[in-house]
C-alpha cells in the first residue's frame, strides 16, 4: 500500500486491490496515488465498455462514476458512448 493512502474500509461485496506502480509514473502523469488509482479505475472502465465486456452501466460503477460522468469519460477518451456496430444499426433501420 502507498504511504500516501490512507487505508478505508472495504464494502463487504467488494474487493480492494493494492497495485505497485513505479515513482517515476505517477510522476511522468502528474499524478499522486490517489488520483492515480482513480484515473486507472476509469480508463479500465473505458476499455472493457469499448471492447462490449460490460455495459455501460457496469462500466461506470467499476469507474466509481454516475451514468452521466461515465459518459463525459468517455469523450475525454474519445470512445462513443453507442454499443451498437455499424451493422447492427443499418440492421434495425431496415436496411
Amino acid at each position: 500500500m502507498a504511504d500516501a493512502e490512507v487505508p478505508r474500509e472495504v464494502a463487504p461485496s467488494t474487493v480492494r486491490l493494492d497495485l505497485e506502480v513505479p515513482v517515476g509514473v505517477l510522476a511522468a502523469l502528474r499524478l499522486d496515488p490517489v488520483m492515480f488509482g482513480r484515473e486507472l479505475r476509469v480508463a479500465a472502465a473505458v476499455r472493457w465498455y469499448e471492447s462490449g465486456s460490460v455495459s455501460q452501466g457496469r462500466a461506470a460503477e467499476i469507474a466509481a462514476l454516475s451514468r452521466a460522468e461515465f459518459i463525459a469519460a468517455l469523450a475525454r477518451f474519445g470512445v462513443t458512448p453507442f454499443q451498437a456496430s455499424t451493422d447492427e444499426l443499418v440492421e434495425e433501420a431496415g436496411g
